[in-house]
């Protein structure tokens, strides 16, 4: 039974979400400020994060920044608003996903059991490319023999570009295949966590020679020429 961690400030919101979540088949713990969700986060060890943005003292933005420093566990950001800027600056923050409020806690309960799929064992070998190696029955990453400490996200975009090296994939295969997101999905998603996992597996982030991008199209990964 997957843990969750809910911090929303509203109280009818975050009632309402816990009791609906917990109908779902979830344990849920629940705070209703960044400083009491940090306090849980570190005392519980939940699977996964609810996260509203618009919190009272420290916001939802330097809350998933706070736990990006320490842990890698999905988070999935909660939002009344769907400005760009919001929605970039929380998907740069480390979220895995976000969703617009007023939300229908069976869409919520979907994105969180396809967040927590990812993280999901597979039978499979490894492959490298150059100092970088794929271990997709250990479901680990290393570079120069070092772990990566990859996102369950990043970690599956990074598995779906692996099994076609050198095909180009569009945004809208990749919402599909990473984020089950069978609509016409938000493509910031993708580059979002496109630039994140480039900061990890790149030598220069800035001039990448593994995750390219194909202009038009979206992204692919090349061996190391």
């Amino acid at each position: 039974m997957p843990f969750l961690l809910l911090i929303e400030d509203d109280d009818a919101i975050r009632t309402g979400l816990e009791l609906a979540l917990t109908r779902q088949g979830h344990r849920v713990a629940a705070a209703a400020s960044g400083e009491d969700g940090l306090r849980l986060f570190k005392e519980q060890r939940p699977d996964l994060i609810v996260l509203d943005v618009m919190l009272p003292g420290i916001d939802g933005f330097e809350v998933c920044r706070r736990i990006r420093r320490t842990d890698q566990l999905p988070i999935i950001l909660l939002t009344a608003r769907s400005d760009d800027i919001d929605v970039v600056v929380g998907l740069e923050s480390g979220a895995d996903d976000y969703v617009v409020k007023p939300v229908q806690p069976r869409v919520l309960d979907a994105r969180i059991r396809a967040v927590l799929r990812r993280g999901e064992r597979e039978n499979s070998d490894s492959s490298a490319f150059g100092s970088l190696v794929i271990d997709r029955s250990a479901m680990t990453v290393t570079k120069d023999g070092q772990d990566l400490q990859l996102t369950p996200t990043e970690l599956r975009l990074l598995l779906e570009l692996s099994r076609r090296p050198g095909q180009a994939l569009s945004r809208q295969q990749l919402l599909r295949l990473v984020w089950e997101h069978d609509y016409l999905g938000d493509s910031r998603l993708v580059d979002a966590c496109v630039q994140r996992l480039r900061a990890k597996v790149e030598d220069v982030p800035s001039a990448p020679t593994l995750i390219r991008t194909v202009r038009g199209v979206g992204y692919r990964l090349d061996p190391p020429s």
